[in-house]
């Protein structure tokens, strides 16, 4: 990755918090827990969601920067959803909490040397895990369930 391009994927990273809370207003509260089919995520489960992986990019980023080298935690998403029971926590939470740790990590990661971002930590599911490659999947992982949410707002507006 280029200088440059790191540079827009850090910029992509920051606004995604604005850029969620913006798009969710768009779609109304009545819908958030309609599922578009049983083995798919609602509005409210894909925030909720968010929020859990945020708090594990957080705890990463740090583990890149202070421990690298060591293992970062893997979790199976679907078992969280259903065994944490996201459909009965908070999405305002969820929202705030997003917002508040990515500001965090967004701070950190503006001004790094161009050394940390080859620091490599242990990823159960990924062969090289690089802290580029981290900022590579967060950069894009809120545009990509903002994308998840849309299709899910169309698909319950076309069976209205």
């Amino acid at each position: 990755m280029t200088l440059e391009e790191r540079k827009q994927k850090i910029a992509q990273y920051g606004e995604g918090p604005a850029l969620l809370a913006q798009t969710v207003k768009k779609f109304p509260r009545e819908m958030w827990q309609w599922k578009p089919s049983p083995d798919r995520w609602s509005i409210h489960e894909i925030l909720v969601h968010l929020a859990d992986s945020e708090t594990n990019a957080y705890l990463r980023a740090r583990r890149f920067l202070a421990d690298p080298g060591e293992m970062v935690m893997a979790y199976d998403q679907d078992l969280w959803a259903k065994k944490l029971n996201y459909h009965a926590q908070s999405t305002d939470d969820a929202l705030a909490l997003i917002a508040l740790v990515r500001k965090m990590t967004y701070a950190i990661i503006q001004d790094l040397p161009e050394s940390a971002w080859s620091a490599v930590c242990k990823h159960p599911e990924h062969d090289h895990y690089t802290f580029e490659r981290w900022l590579q999947i967060y950069s894009g992982h809120i545009p990509g369930h903002i994308n998840q949410m849309q299709k899910n707002f169309e698909a319950w507006s076309a069976k209205k």
